[in-house]
């Protein structure tokens, strides 16, 4: 789901936010239990949730804990940027250990999720790549000490 424009929206019926939140509380849930907990044919389901993948409404992906995988240390970096923020934020989204970008507004012009091996990794990261990038300026870490929530169920609202 990269480089997503918030103002593409694409409409979605009752029946399809039906198949997102229940996927949302079960990425593996069989289309047919799915079909008979929101009043479709398995088939309908299917063919539903291949044009919600297609049209980059969502993804199923396997979601792991960093901690678990040997990845202990993660943090949120805000970059101020000189210039376009575009290609830096391009360039950003492209090294392995960022898995999150966002334009923002406020204090920093992006903001950069990173998930390391260890402090060693995360210095290694920010000093010689990041803040050697074209345009960056500044930047600012957040080091996660301790995750309290982290969520993909929201629904469809």
């Amino acid at each position: 789901m990269a480089n997503r424009d918030r103002n593409a929206s694409v409409p979605l019926d009752a029946a399809s936010k039906a198949i997102i939140e229940q996927l949302q509380e079960d990425g593996r849930r069989p289309y047919a239990a799915i079909g008979k907990a929101v009043g479709l044919s398995e088939a309908a389901v299917r063919q539903r949730v291949q044009k919600l993948l297609d049209q980059g409404v969502m993804q199923i992906v396997a979601v792991t804990d960093p901690l678990t995988v040997g990845f202990t240390r993660q943090a949120m970096v805000g970059i101020n940027v000189e210039g376009d923020i575009e290609p830096v934020a391009d360039a950003l989204a492209a090294l392995d250990e960022v898995d999150y970008v966002v334009c923002t507004a406020g204090s920093f012009d992006l903001l950069a999720e990173l998930v390391c091996e260890d402090d060693e990794h995360l210095l290694e990261l920010i000093n010689k790549r990041i803040r050697a990038l074209p345009g960056v300026r500044s930047t600012e870490s957040f080091v996660y000490l301790k995750l309290r929530k982290q969520t993909y169920t929201w629904g469809t609202r």
